[in-house]
């Protein structure tokens, strides 16, 4: 009775071992289907996100871009009305001497021109009193 008793036992336990496999692996497959479609959207996604932040960062980097521009335009526009000062500035002193200088000659051309008055307002008297 003991080896008799045993054999159904034994089968039972075998075929409840067979379905618990079958059943462990009906749930792994639909387990790996899942995850593979679930794989799949998170890639989708994975590239969607990555994309937008390619565009945005594209995005950035242009306005980044205008703003360098942008700067440089007025650091040189700056650097031109520095150096336009500067020789102003040493402009001003040269033309102020200068000035000086013209004025002096003005000065004396007025002179000149005052002396050749009187040497033509001479000499007209002397013309009218040859005639």
């Amino acid at each position: 009775m003991g080896n008799g008793a045993r054999r159904p036992i034994l089968v039972s336990l075998i075929l409840v071992m067979l379905l618990g496999f079958a059943v462990y692996f009906k749930l792994w497959f639909m387990d790996y289907r899942v995850s593979y479609h679930d794989a799949e959207l998170l890639r989708k996604q994975f590239d969607l996100a990555n994309r937008e932040a390619m565009d945005e960062s594209a995005e950035w980097r242009l306005k980044f871009d205008t703003e360098k521009e942008q700067a440089e335009r007025c650091m040189v526009e700056l650097t031109k009305i520095k150096r336009s000062s500067e020789n102003n500035g040493a402009g001003t002193q040269n033309m102020q001497s200068r000035l000086e200088m013209l004025q002096k000659e003005n000065m004396d051309l007025l002179e000149r021109l005052e002396t050749l008055k009187q040497e033509l307002e001479s000499e007209k008297l002397k013309c009218s009193n040859l005639q």
